[in-house]
């Protein structure tokens, strides 16, 4: 089996920039499923706050193999770069029947940076199931910044998703998205492993360019979705446009011409 990162192309990039999450069904075979579960059992190291993830995870471990599988590393490369630090890890396990869920949230303080963004990986080892409740997705919030829980009054947004899959699917979602782990109903145990990643070059070309002009960038970045109205997406839009601006490394780029009209500032002319 390849070990080469498989870095995401310029539309899958786009995709994660409108959307804040990427998904890669199903990538970690089952036999690490099973070793995952183990590990988990043990309880998780001690991991100080942005540590490389060599110090980080020794090799051989569950964590290091997982973030080292192809597909992950290619993304993680793609979108915070070669040599990330670790920020934290965490286990988050919804026991049989809880009866309780997470509040809509944004995880850590509100963060304000406009040019840069932490990526978190959410691993699930087992099959997630409708009724094992899964994590909720409310696809586009991520530029919408917010204060940890302050969503946490709503209860639904349009066009939210819940995340079921199969056994081994990762998730890697931008550190504003808003979400939230759903109560589980089911009779099974639903574990969540999350790592979250600090860039340490700035996330600037990363991936593979070679579709960087190719009309799905535009048409990713122009997706609506359903829990804002035309103006309200619109802005969203122009934030879009601001991060792509910045990761292309390409000043100019707009859609709709909004981003230079609004950034314009003539110089006033000297006369003789």
């Amino acid at each position: 089996m390849s070990t080469t990162p498989q870095l995401l192309n310029s539309a899958q990039v786009a995709r994660f920039v409108a959307q804040g999450f990427l998904r890669l069904d199903g990538v970690v075979p089952p036999e690490m499923n099973a070793q995952a579960l183990g590990a988990f059992a043990g309880g998780l190291p001690s991991v100080p706050y942005g540590t490389p993830v060599p110090k980080a995870f020794p090799e051989g471990s569950f964590a290091r193999r997982l973030v080292e599988l192809p597909a992950v590393a290619g993304a993680l490369e793609s979108l915070v770069g070669p040599d990330p630090e670790v920020d934290h890890h965490a286990l988050h396990i919804r026991e049989p029947r809880e009866g309780s869920a997470q509040p809509l949230h944004a995880d850590a303080l509100i963060d304000l940076r406009p040019d840069a963004f932490d990526v978190q990986l959410m691993y699930y080892p087992r099959e997630v199931t409708a009724d094992m409740g899964g994590t909720l997705v409310v696809p586009g919030t991520h530029l919408r910044r917010v204060n940890e829980s302050d969503t946490g009054r709503y209860q639904n947004l349009r066009g939210q998703t819940r995340l079921t899959c199969p056994a081994g699917t990762v998730m890697l979602l931008h550190h504003g998205i808003w979400h939230g782990g759903r109560r589980n109903d089911s009779d099974t145990v639903r574990h969540m492993y999350k790592i979250r990643f600090n860039p340490t070059v700035p996330q600037v070309r990363l991936w593979d360019t070679a579709d960087l002009d190719g009309p799905a960038v535009r048409e990713e970045l122009s997706r609506t979705f359903p829990w804002c109205e035309q103006a309200t997406a619109r802005l969203e839009i122009l934030n879009r446009v601001r991060l792509w601006r910045t990761l292309s490394g390409d000043p100019d780029f707009d859609i709709e011409h909004w981003a230079t009209r609004i950034d314009n500032r003539p110089v006033q002319r000297r006369t003789a």
